[in-house]
């Protein structure tokens, strides 16, 4: 079991380095411009070339059966579930194959919208509940994985 973060704008890197050390687990944080990681033989910084979607190829890429993927691109959740991966938002959002069909849908309205011309308010601001909630979730998805694999 691993874990990538697509860290362009994550806010919870801290928090996924925290679980992955108390559990032992290889961790990739993948962007495309230099982030700053501890300094662990378990952390490793993916650097990817520029543009749409290249950390988000990588990862896809990547990412096997078991393993956690910290996301909020509904795109990459969809394709790390259907590599039978575990996609989790940094709110703690946990994307399943019952939600992910739903969340497309709702993006696809909200590109829609933005295509006219209409200014939406865009997400809300990033909260201590939506850091607490992360945890959890991220430690549930690696405990479920554990049980699976004993």
């Amino acid at each position: 079991m691993r874990i990538f973060i697509d860290a362009d704008a994550c806010p919870v890197k801290d928090e996924v380095y925290k679980v992955a050390a108390r559990y032992g687990l290889k961790t990739f944080v993948v962007s495309n411009g230099f982030i700053r990681t501890p300094l662990t033989p378990t952390i490793e910084f993916v650097m990817v070339d520029a543009g749409p979607d290249i950390a988000d190829d990588w990862i896809a890429d990547a990412a096997e059966p078991g393993d956690i993927v910290v996301t909020n691109d509904i795109p990459l959740a969809d394709r790390a579930l259907k590599k039978d991966a575990c996609a989790i938002a940094p709110n703690g959002r946990l994307f399943t194959a019952d939600s992910i069909g739903q969340a497309l849908a709702g993006r696809a309205i909200s590109e829609h919208i933005r295509s006219t011309g209409e200014i939406t308010g865009g997400p809300k601001p990033f909260e201590r509940a939506d850091r607490s909630r992360f945890l959890q979730a991220l430690d549930e998805a690696v405990n479920r994985e554990r049980r699976k694999r004993r």
